[in-house]
């Protein structure tokens, strides 16, 4: 492997193995440790929501004009992983929340960030971002898959031990940070700029281009389907012990483990997204996606750990079209759309709508809406009634989106690195 690429594949490893460690898990540690309130678990999963609000534009904007953009990668996932550290400690659900949301101010950039990180060093030394970064990628995922594995067979899904694993691994990442190429600013110097320039706000003038608008604005509602799956799916398998028949199963003693099959399933979805790109373009690929997640929800609403097992298993399969043909082929679309010069920031904006704004609307809304309608005095809930309201909301999303969302596909967008309709913020 060129030995770029493998820098870049164990910064990928390491990104996504920071999160994988707590992020499936943290709802059995909340409910089956602490036993703390399930409407206060909704407003927790909203702290990445909040962060990506605000966190990834603004680090964005700092990367595109004041600071390498891998120097400042490297610090907030140092900041990161201290903070992981403290969490062990806290003892009631409001502190947690404040420790969580700190974290999560420090890590949603990165997510950004690992992205225009690794486009910077791959379009510097002459390489195909849509053709190379995929397999770069695709590490990340398996990097999650790892971190899922060694919490669960280790026992610490229910453990605080979970957070000590993602803290090694943040400032592991935030050191090796250090020794990656130089990323430097690209915007030119701020003398000659107006206040608006300084900012970094004519990033959002992106915003202008009615197509552009129209895509971000779907991003943040399938931001939304995403944390319902992230906040509720362990805690989903963990609810089947109740069941005599079910408690000795292996997806309800080792949930984590199942719901891993739907990071392995992303490997081959990410491999996948050049082909789908050329062949169907950003519009087909994004109602695949939506497809997907009607079909996640739906056979959720279905599944059970005993004869209904292969359709939980059917799930996490088809999961991995639903995420990476929305994320990963998201930022390859925002990345051949816009130039160089607000690379990070452009990259921030995607991450404000979808784990931001489309975070806080679906972990909030659904952590009150299950809450209210979908849970007994005993506090036992409808997973059923659930998953299918989840369903609907995703099909109503693509229904919506054949009809809104125009764009014509050409075969020339996706394979030039730099396509001549790319969108500066002048054109925007």
């Amino acid at each position: 492997m060129n030995n770029t690429k493998l820098r870049l594949t164990i910064l990928s490893f390491l990104q996504f193995f920071i999160w994988g460690s707590w992020l499936i898990t943290i709802g059995a540690y909340w409910f089956q440790t602490k036993h703390w309130s399930g409407a206060k678990f909704g407003v927790i999963f909203s702290t990445m929501g909040i962060a990506s609000i605000f966190m990834p534009s603004l680090m964005g904007i700092v990367a595109d004009k004041y600071m390498n953009a891998e120097k400042l990668y490297g610090i907030l996932h140092i900041l990161g992983g201290i903070v992981l550290c403290t969490i062990p400690m806290v003892t009631d659900p409001d502190t947690f929340f404040w420790v969580i949301l700190l974290n999560m101010i420090f890590y949603m950039p990165t997510l950004a960030l690992s992205i225009a990180v690794s486009y910077s060093i791959l379009k510097r030394q002459g390489f195909d971002v849509v053709k190379d970064y995929p397999p770069i990628r695709v590490w990340g995922t398996i990097g999650f898959i790892v971190a899922m594995w060694t919490v669960s067979l280790l026992g610490f899904e229910k453990s605080a031990s979970q957070f000590y694993v993602a803290a090694g691994a943040a400032i592991l990442l935030g050191i090796y940070s250090f020794t990656l190429p130089a990323c430097p600013p690209q915007s030119a110097s701020t003398s000659s700029q107006n206040l608006a320039e300084i900012l970094g706000l004519k990033s959002f003038a992106i915003l202008r281009d009615r197509k552009m608008l129209t895509f971000f604005l779907f991003a943040l509602l399938l931001g939304a389907a995403l944390q319902l799956t992230n906040a509720y799916g362990d805690t989903f398998l963990h609810d089947f012990d109740k069941n005599p028949a079910y408690q000795d199963t292996f997806s309800v003693k080792h949930p984590a483990i199942i719901m891993s099959i739907s990071q392995i399933s992303e490997t081959l979805f990410i491999l996948a997204i050049p082909f789908f790109l050329r062949r169907f373009g950003i519009k087909q690929v994004m109602l695949f996606s939506m497809i997907a997640w009607v079909l996640r929800f739906g056979l959720f609403a279905y599944g059970n750990p005993g004869e209904g097992l292969w359709m939980i298993v059917l799930s996490c399969i088809v999961y991995g079209m639903a995420f990476d043909f929305f994320n990963i082929s998201g930022s390859l679309f925002v990345e051949t759309q816009t130039q160089p010069s607000i690379r990070a920031s452009a990259q921030g904006l995607f991450m404000m709508m979808t784990n931001g704004f489309g975070a806080v609307l679906g972990s909030s809304l659904s952590g009150l809406i299950i809450q209210q309608y979908f849970t007994d005095a005993a506090g036992n809930k409808d997973w059923h009634s659930i998953w299918l309201t989840f369903a609907g909301y995703s099909l109503a999303i693509a229904v919506l989106f054949v009809f809104i969302f125009k764009h014509k596909h050409t075969t020339q967008a996706v394979e030039e690195s730099q396509p001549e309709g790319l969108l500066s913020v002048e054109q925007a």
